[in-house]
């Protein structure tokens, strides 16, 4: 039994090592795949001058960028403005899509010489995750305090490192799979971040309760021979 839980043990740690070192290969080589948000991206700003939906303006980019991920807003105060915003927007699709506006909205007289193409600058992953790290290494600290404090029968400096390393270590198969899956990096990583963060916690925890219940049992056995 001791032996199928040492070989289990082996297997799981051979496929964590096999999914961080891939999920570090392609970040290092295909780079993280990111959120239109944060990608750098086109935008054209278009005064409608009249209140519009954003179905049909939705619509419209929807034929002249196929297959493109596209973030349309409302903007200005009086929300008669749009902002339109893709991976790529050409001279000729930005004219076409002013055509097919002013048509729409026969109050709308958008000249395309007096639209600009504005690039937007990638937004680094650094960049995203900066505002949390703090956050995240405050409360971490938090914890590791209470858990050597809680678990100091099983060992206070066991129960640092064993805590900080499974943390670390979670968080880099879940970064991991965030690359190699290819999922968008944005609004939701941070929760799921998180979530994951907690998760281990609980697992931490669990186990390490268990452990104490052990130690203080194996401690009562004793005393009651003396």
């Amino acid at each position: 039994m001791e032996k199928l839980k040492k070989n289990k043990n082996i297997i799981i740690g051979i496929l964590i090592a096999i999914i961080i070192i891939a999920g570090i290969a392609v970040t290092l080589t295909i780079g993280l795949n990111f959120d239109l948000k944060y990608q750098e991206t086109k935008q054209i700003q278009l005064n409608l001058g009249t209140e519009f939906n954003i179905d049909d303006i939705k619509q419209i980019t929807n034929e002249v960028l196929p297959g493109q991920n596209v973030m349309i807003q409302k903007v200005e105060v009086f929300e008669d403005a749009v902002s339109i915003v893709s991976n790529n927007i050409t001279d000729e699709q930005k004219q076409s899509i002013i055509e097919k506006i002013n048509e729409k909205y026969e109050t709308a007289e958008i000249e395309a010489d007096t639209i600009e193409i504005e690039t937007i600058p990638h937004t680094r992953g650094r960049d995203i995750l900066k505002p949390y790290i703090a956050p995240f290494a405050l409360a971490t600290f938090i914890i590791l305090v209470y858990m050597a404090f809680r678990y100091k029968k099983i060992g206070s400096i066991k129960t640092i490192f064993k805590t900080l390393g499974i943390i670390i270590l979670m968080q880099l198969v879940l970064f991991s799979i965030i690359a190699i899956a290819r999922i968008p990096v944005g609004r939701v990583t941070i929760p799921l971040a998180l979530g994951v963060y907690l998760l281990t916690l609980i697992g931490i925890t669990t186990n390490f309760e268990k452990e104490l219940k052990t130690k203080v049992s194996e401690e009562e056995k004793k005393n009651k021979k003396k």
